[in-house]
């Protein structure tokens, strides 16, 4: 199990990059470049990031992106929901149908709570937080 994907480092790595950057409007090339990402993956996840309004884009000669939001505003939780879908470590492999005992079930509870525990803590890291603690240009944050 993966708690985070490709797209989910890709749209971290991208959007950390452009952070540092400060007002500065970052072309793809420029993103492909320092970030050594396939350009087409990386154009389908700013395209996602801007419509989710966490990117501007910016058109013709001297185009690209910068962030839409405060880098504070970014949070690691909301890209996974974006990029991923939820966060669930508690699909049961028996359904109800099978198994007569679900709600009471002390290992779905304890999943439960550790599911809890792991989303407090996405919803804690934002972009900038990543910035501020060493992230290196370019670095899988």
């Amino acid at each position: 199990m993966r708690l985070i994907n490709r797209n989910t480092d890709y749209a971290v790595r991208a959007l950390s990059y452009i952070a540092r950057q400060k007002e500065k409007v970052v072309s793809v090339s420029e993103l492909v470049s320092e970030l050594k990402m396939p350009r087409p993956f990386l154009r389908k996840i700013l395209q996602v990031l801007n419509k989710e309004g966490l990117l501007k884009s910016y058109k013709g000669s001297g185009g690209g992106f910068s962030l839409a939001k405060a880098r504070d505003k970014i949070f690691l939780f909301d890209l996974i929901k974006t990029l991923q879908g939820p966060v669930k470590f508690n699909e049961c492999i028996f359904r109800k149908s099978f198994c007569p005992d679900v709600k009471n079930c002390a290992l779905k509870k304890k999943i439960e709570e550790i599911e809890k525990y792991v989303v407090s803590q996405l919803q804690s890291i934002t972009i900038a937080s990543l910035c501020d603690n060493g992230c290196k240009e370019g670095a899988a944050c």
